[in-house]
């Protein structure tokens, strides 16, 4: 019985010690990529943005702008505050054009999102 209870003790100890690091703070870090529609990057699989126009357009009629990594990762610009505002306003000055952005990352099932600290306009690459 004994050995019962210290099994479940450290066990509780070991799901508390996961619950503290999974709320630590996260680190900023930093992030170049394109600006587009959220839909264009994944179902036209582009590599950056068709236009500025286009990336405005998409926007206008309410869809989520996302920022493509050159690696192909999708990094959705997502808000910390409760309830969570909507990140378009933010990115939409942007819409068409290569970024550099600094913020928290957060990961979950493969997906990622970022709250953006900075975001200012990189120059282009060829």
């Amino acid at each position: 019985m004994k050995l019962k209870i210290t099994v479940v003790v450290a066990a509780l100890g070991i799901l508390g010690v996961a619950e503290v690091l999974a709320q630590a703070p996260k680190p900023t870090i930093s992030i170049k990529g394109y600006v587009l529609d959220s839909a264009c990057a994944f179902t036209k699989d582009l590599k950056k943005p068709i236009s500025k126009a286009c990336a405005e357009s998409c926007a206008a009629a309410g869809s989520p702008l996302v920022i493509l990594s050159a690696d192909g990762a999708v990094y959705w610009p997502i808000s910390d505050a409760t309830p969570a505002v909507g990140q378009n306003a933010k990115v939409l000055p942007f819409a068409g054009q290569q970024v550099n952005v600094t913020g928290k990352v957060y990961d979950r099932g493969g997906s990622h999102a970022i709250v953006i600290d900075k975001i200012s306009a990189a120059p282009e690459t060829k």
